[in-house]
């Protein structure tokens, strides 16, 4: 039997130390946020590029049978898949898995196993679908960067920006570097020096997030079981009031902002423009984003600029609810006034907010005067 050859050995080294990797960020992520959302996704992710390191080694490529390859294949098609869901859930601390996601992930499985089962198939038809296999990680990456970009600039959590910036970026250049590589390829196989490229490029991408990882504290990377509570802009309900959290030390220019904030906020209602965000508001107080951003995250305690505002509109709404002499009012007027643009998103987040929909809230406050 001939011994191996070095870049055999070191292909096999590399893979065996990403799959330990992305085994321990799997545990880890399942072990310290089991209900999270961002955590499932990411542990699941880091399993299914488990798989895919294996599946798309040269010599397991060369040996395996096509048919039972069909599994492995599927499972790292539908990465594509599930990256996009990942990134959803790392931007939106509200975010939750739909039906539509496990449906999108199947179909991709589906497709990808098909056509690795048939790969002898010359057939129009099996060229189409091989074409459409190989145009799947373009539209998920395309799909992640659309969800990065829509969530990215309300994150509040500095550190966390960067670390996410950082996936999204690397994490769809691996994927256009990949669907590259294999259309260069015969039949689409990996040659030695490109498979061992593929397990240089992901273990790349996992040390980082791993070494970040651990110097995150939890909290800022994931949010806590209960997120931080709106901060009232108007005299409501006892149990919608929270105070700022307290800065540990004094910074007078910190305070003069955190005044000027509040009055901005408060007093003149700057939450009721639609289109209000980090860079407008910032652009009002004639300071830095970062600058604001770390006011609102670390002085009164916010993880995202949406939350935020959105405290302040909700606690105008609460007010208008409970006031007897707005009770002719119709309550998409009330949102509208608060600033929300339309119904549906004001109804979802009053009800995460006080456990009940506008409606009932008015009745309750109303039946109480």
């Amino acid at each position: 039997m001939s011994a191996a050859s070095p870049w055999v050995l070191v292909d096999a080294a590399l893979r065996g130390v990403l799959v330990a990797l992305l085994l321990l960020l799997a545990l880890v992520l399942r072990r310290d946020r089991p209900r999270l959302p961002s955590a499932r996704a990411g542990a699941a992710l880091a399993l299914g590029l488990v798989v895919q390191v294996v599946g798309a080694t040269p010599m397991f490529e060369a040996l395996v049978p096509r048919l039972w390859q069909a599994p492995l294949v599927a499972v790292a098609v539908g990465n594509a898949v599930l990256f996009w869901v990942f990134v959803q859930a790392l931007f939106d601390d509200d975010f939750k898995p739909r039906p539509m996601h496990a449906a999108a992930w199947m179909l991709v499985a589906v497709l990808a196993a098909f056509n690795c089962a048939a790969a002898a198939d010359g057939s129009d038809m099996a060229s189409v679908l091989r074409a459409l296999q190989r145009a799947v990680p373009l539209v998920f990456a395309v799909l992640a960067a659309v969800a990065a970009a829509s969530q990215w600039r309300g994150d509040l959590v500095e550190k966390r920006r960067r670390l996410r910036l950082f996936i999204v970026v690397a994490g769809i250049g691996y994927s256009l570097a990949m669907v590259g590589i294999r259309l260069a390829s015969p039949h689409g196989r990996l040659s030695d020096a490109s498979a061992t490229a593929d397990a240089v490029m992901l273990l790349l991408i996992a040390a980082v997030v791993a070494w970040q990882m651990l110097r995150l504290a939890g909290s800022e990377l994931f949010p806590a079981a209960q997120t931080a509570a709106v901060l009232p802009a108007a005299p409501v309900v006892r149990s919608a009031r929270v105070e700022p959290v307290a800065a540990p030390t004094s910074d007078p220019a910190e305070d003069r902002l955190a005044e000027s904030l509040q009055r901005l906020m408060a007093v003149d209602r700057a939450y009721r423009s639609e289109d209000l965000n980090i860079a407008s508001l910032a652009a009002r107080l004639a300071v830095p984003e970062y600058r604001l951003r770390r006011l609102i995250n670390q002085r009164l305690g916010h993880r995202n600029f949406n939350a935020f505002v959105n405290g302040f509109r909700l606690a105008e709404a609460m007010a208008a609810l409970a006031d007897p002499g707005q009770r002719d009012l119709p309550v998409l007027t009330i949102a509208l006034t608060a600033g929300f643009q339309s119904i549906g998103p004001f109804n979802r987040a009053f009800k995460t907010a006080t456990g009940a929909t506008p409606t009932e809230f008015r009745k309750q406050k109303l039946a109480e005067s």
